[in-house]
């Protein structure tokens, strides 16, 4: 009895730290696309987790777009070790593909693909908080 609870206390530590070992939540730069990048909050929605656009730049600074406040990572679910599965909304086209993520320190490599995960698109976004 002794040992089953210490077996699972040792596997419950281990989950804990699994979990807690690359978190998507928080703010992140985006890649420039078409000469213009973001900055994304990530946050709990629901099980998963969705991104906000909240701030928009081009070369020239910050720019006001109609992009503010677009959710543009949708429903991105932990699949454990920093990686994550959901949607992603890409802004300079206004269309929604299958996203994958996988988050490793302050950086996170973000896909958006088509045909069932045969061709992606990736970008890496750093983290800002």
């Amino acid at each position: 009895m002794l040992m089953r609870a210490l077996s699972l206390a040792v596997l419950l530590s281990l989950t804990a730290t699994v979990a807690a070992a690359d978190p998507i939540e928080g703010l992140w730069q985006t890649q420039p696309d078409e000469g213009r990048y973001a900055m994304v909050q990530i946050a709990p929605c629901g099980p998963a987790f969705c991104g906000t656009i909240t701030r928009t730049f081009s070369s020239a600074g910050e720019v006001r777009t109609d992009s503010i406040g677009k959710q543009i990572v949708i429903g991105m679910a932990p699949q454990g070790n920093g990686e994550y599965r959901g949607r992603v909304l890409r802004p300079a086209d206004n269309k929604v593909y299958n996203g994958k993520a996988s988050v490793s320190g302050n950086q996170m490599k973000l896909s958006g693909c088509v045909a069932g995960g045969l061709i992606c698109k990736s970008q890496t976004w750093r983290r800002l908080q």
